[in-house]
């Protein structure tokens, strides 16, 4: 059998993290990776696009969007938590994908992970400079640098104290983590419990609002629309049923991070108990405050006010301040560019580790994969610094947001099903934590995320395959030659 579909041994990949040059440092414990996972989810999703997707998408059935998003994580989490306390090795489902699907396949997800977490990181450090001028009262973090061009320095600065951060080690990354998702969590309550005090319940009516066409605000026609609405004829994805699924594909983005938390496995100190409360953990929290935050912001305001004009979009204090509570308008501010600057850090923590993993593999440079004096891929994390940076501060990426969620359900799909794989070939593996329900629940959270991929944009389908298209094109002329696996005479075939 070909080099590209043998799979790594769950043996030889516990092993390969014992060797001196690329040992990753074990630090973390079960409350470091719950802040992981705490706060790379509240960020983004819970400050610009809950308020973004109800006025565009869903209406006030914006709670049962983000209901609908987190059974499809918890479902793929449940998976997750099973691979990761079975296989603690750093590359979260590029790792797993090795021990289960082959070389080949792992490839695949790993470039699909690269996607995920560069596409989100720069459109994440984006958000952090736009919030950084709201606080401090000037335009933004922006200047021209001649050619049509433009470069946010705001985006520069964030992914450059954030690449020191992750050089000088893990632990302190999570200390710094802990210390601003308080700051953030508090904001995030103080927005349930001041806002209640202003919901008007007409504005719940109607909950489901009637379907409408496109407008170019959010359901779109043709290629923007949502896959699912497109093969099924319909004219749009705005409002009704179809926007509320097109909803919940879109807030899914909110929820992204939690199988972060799996890509430091092998950092863990004890992870076959450890990564599943951490994974499991976060997501609880974060999907309590989800939907006690979109039931407050679609009350306290008409979905109609929400909606996106002329380019702009409404966010968390929009709410507030057409409620004249400025004071909580600014607040919410400072809370969003605390939030924004911890889900930059966790996002660029799990694009190292895979890149790490993959480097370790020989399918990406074996030097990129060294250890530096502090336990981490020191040469990993500048290159992903470096190219975050670029990324987000000269180029326009903001409209490639899909790009990220398409990528991580894809990555879902893959784990959940390897869970039935490796239950079937390797029975005998020692499993700290274990799915329950097995065959049931996987297949429900392939179900799921595959459901929720077809309600993505036709157009976020397109350049996903050309990605993919380009990663195969990448393993075939590199990968496949240079493989660690494929030089091992000892390496069973699947």
């Amino acid at each position: 059998m070909t080099t590209r579909w043998r799979t790594k041994s769950v043996e030889q990949s516990i092993a390969d993290t014992d060797e001196p040059s690329t040992r990753l440092r074990k630090d973390l414990t079960w409350w470091d990776l719950t802040v992981f996972g705490v706060s790379v989810v509240i960020g983004a999703g819970i400050f610009t696009i809950t308020a973004s997707t109800a006025g565009n998408l869903t209406g006030p059935a914006i709670s049962i969007s983000f209901l609908i998003a987190a059974v499809a994580c918890g479902l793929a989490a449940l998976c997750y938590a099973e691979f990761a306390s079975t296989v603690p090795v750093a590359g979260s489902a590029y790792t797993f994908s090795y021990a289960t699907f082959g070389e080949f396949v792992a490839w695949i997800i790993g470039w699909d992970l690269i996607l995920e977490f560069a596409v989100a990181a720069a459109v994440v450090a984006k958000g952090w400079s736009s919030y950084l001028g709201t606080v401090f009262n000037f335009g933004g973090g922006t200047m021209q640098i001649g050619g049509g061009l433009t470069l946010d320095w705001g985006a520069l600065l964030i992914i450059a104290v954030v690449t020191f951060l992750l050089a000088r080690g893990t632990k302190i990354s999570a200390m710094v983590s802990l210390v601003i998702t308080v700051i953030k969590v508090s904001v995030v309550l103080l927005v349930v419990f001041v806002g209640a005090f202003y919901i008007n319940t007409a504005n719940y009516t109607p909950f489901i609002p009637p379907a409408e066409s496109g407008d170019g605000s959010g359901g779109g026609t043709g290629a923007e629309q949502s896959l699912f609405s497109l093969l099924t004829g319909a004219e749009g994805s705005h409002y009704g049923w179809y926007g509320l699924l097109a909803g919940a594909s879109i807030v899914f983005f909110a929820f992204i991070g939690f199988d972060i938390v799996a890509t430091t496995a092998e950092e863990t100190r004890n992870p076959q108990r450890d990564v599943p409360r951490g994974i499991l953990g976060s997501l609880a929290i974060v999907t309590v405050l989800y939907v006690a935050v979109s039931v407050v912001l679609s009350g306290m305001v008409s979905y109609r006010d929400l909606k996106t004009v002329d380019g702009e979009s409404a966010n968390l204090a929009t709410a507030f301040a057409q409620n004249g509570v400025d004071w909580a308008a600014k607040v919410i501010s400072i809370g969003a560019l605390a939030g924004l600057t911890t889900v930059v850090i966790v996002l660029m923590l799990g694009q190292t580790r895979v890149l790490f993993a993959m480097s370790r593999d020989g399918l990406m440079p074996r030097q990129l994969a060294k250890t530096g004096p502090h336990g981490t891929p020191v040469r990993t994390t500048l290159i992903v610094g470096g190219a975050v940076a670029v990324a987000a501060s000269v180029f326009p990426i903001g409209k490639l947001e899909e790009m990220v969620n398409i990528g991580t359900l894809f990555a879902f799909v893959l784990v959940s099903a390897g869970v039935l794989v490796l239950r079937r070939t390797r029975p005998d593996l020692p499993r700290g934590f274990r799915t329950p329900l097995v065959p049931v629940l996987p297949v429900a959270a392939i179900l799921a995320c595959v459901w929720l991929m077809l309600n993505l944009t036709g157009l976020t389908w397109i350049r996903f395959l050309i990605w993919m298209a380009i990663g195969v094109v990448i393993y075939f002329l590199y990968g496949r030659r240079r493989s660690v696996l494929a030089t091992r005479d000892t390496t069973p075939t699947a």
